[in-house]
């Protein structure tokens, strides 16, 4: 009974590292695409200006 008490825990633990990890690429991610877009929106005002 300990041991399978301790393998959920375990488990629960590492569930909850894997969706914590999902979570903070998928920030990256994000934050990476919005860089891009900013970058984007910056050229394109230079090029009117320019």
């Amino acid at each position: 009974v300990l041991t399978t008490g301790a393998d959920s825990l375990v488990n629960a633990d590492l569930n909850q590292e894997a969706a914590s990890l999902l979570a903070l690429q998928t920030r990256q991610q994000l934050s990476q695409q919005a860089l891009s877009l900013a970058n984007q929106a910056d050229q394109g005002v230079l090029r009117l200006l320019g």
